[in-house]
């Protein structure tokens, strides 16, 4: 068997892996069954982290509605994109042993951007205070 037929073998793996995810995540909704995990920083603190309400926001963006998903956890479908192209970048460079990559997501300025404002998020979704109130993941327009 051939190194690129083995990481074909590994990256088929990882697919199915993903369409299991997939699979639950589209027939069930996290908010309405119990064997979902619940955030433990919420669970420990009371406050919402930058994931919290990711699960529902994934259920959401599965049945197409984006607009809910946005209201649920802004970050996480801003960052779809982002995660989508990182991990088919990864996959192929993977596969075909290459080392393409995109300079730009290696620049210092874009990982210290989108942690700081991951970090904003955190902290913004976490004051009482309107329009603040909007970006918690119980707000529902």
């Amino acid at each position: 068997m051939s190194t690129v037929s083995k990481r074909i073998g590994v990256i088929l793996l990882i697919v199915m892996g993903l369409v299991g995810f997939v699979s639950i995540y589209y027939t069930f909704n996290p908010s309405q069954h119990s064997f979902f995990i619940p955030c433990p920083f919420h669970y420990m603190t009371g406050y919402h982290c930058p994931g919290c309400g990711s699960q529902r926001a994934i259920h959401q963006i599965l049945h197409g509605d984006l607009m809910a998903a946005f209201w649920i956890n802004p970050l996480l479908l801003l960052s779809i994109p982002i995660l989508l192209y990182a991990f088919g970048q990864r996959a192929y460079n993977y596969v075909f042993k290459t080392q393409y990559r995109v300079s730009f997501f290696y620049h210092k300025w874009f990982i210290y951007g989108y942690f700081g404002i991951a970090i904003l998020f955190w902290i913004a979704r976490n004051i009482a205070i309107y329009p603040f109130t909007l970006l918690s993941p119980d707000y529902h327009p």
